[in-house]
């Protein structure tokens, strides 16, 4: 997963880190997002799990207690299998995860708005485009966009709604 994201983070700008995290700073993250119950999947071919072909997770998009229902996912696949369905499966497990915890809002926020690839892959599992936060980083001498989408999970009931019993 660190060589995946690393080189994400040299190569494009899916990512807006500039250097790429060590493996330690990869494990740590990992670790705060599994210890809160968290999805984090990984796609691997059924004839070698231990390589990774793609990765996907999610996290509570702020820590105010308004947004429990509303997660940031995030998605990378490795240089090899991009366009090539890895990414797509681990994704779409991790929104199953969220629907299933009861999870309402999915938010994807895509660095650079010329990411064909991930706008294309959330699109084809269900995200729309809701806006676009104009020239919010700075990445190898261009300043880039962040294109934020969003697809609902769970709808909730309406008031006064009688649940079954």
């Amino acid at each position: 997963m660190q060589l995946i994201y690393s080189h994400h983070v040299l190569t494009g700008a899916g990512s807006f880190e500039i250097a790429p995290p060590s493996l330690e700073e990869m494990t740590e993250r990992w670790t705060r997002i599994v210890d809160r119950g968290w999805p984090f999947m990984v796609a691997s071919p059924p004839e070698d799990l231990s390589r990774v072909l793609a990765f996907a997770y999610a996290s509570q998009y702020r820590d105010r207690e308004a947004y429990a229902k509303t997660f940031e996912v995030s998605v990378y696949a490795g240089p090899t299998t991009m366009r090539r369905g890895a990414g797509s499966v681990a994704l779409a497990e991790v929104l199953n995860s969220l629907r299933t915890d009861g999870v309402r809002e999915a938010l994807a926020f895509i660095g650079d708005s010329y990411n064909a690839a991930s706008i294309g892959l959330h699109r084809k599992l269900g995200f729309e485009h809701v806006g676009t936060l104009r020239e919010a980083g700075e990445k190898f001498g261009k300043l880039l966009d962040v294109v934020v989408m969003q697809r609902t999970l769970t709808r909730p009931k309406p008031p006064g709604e009688a649940t079954q019993s």
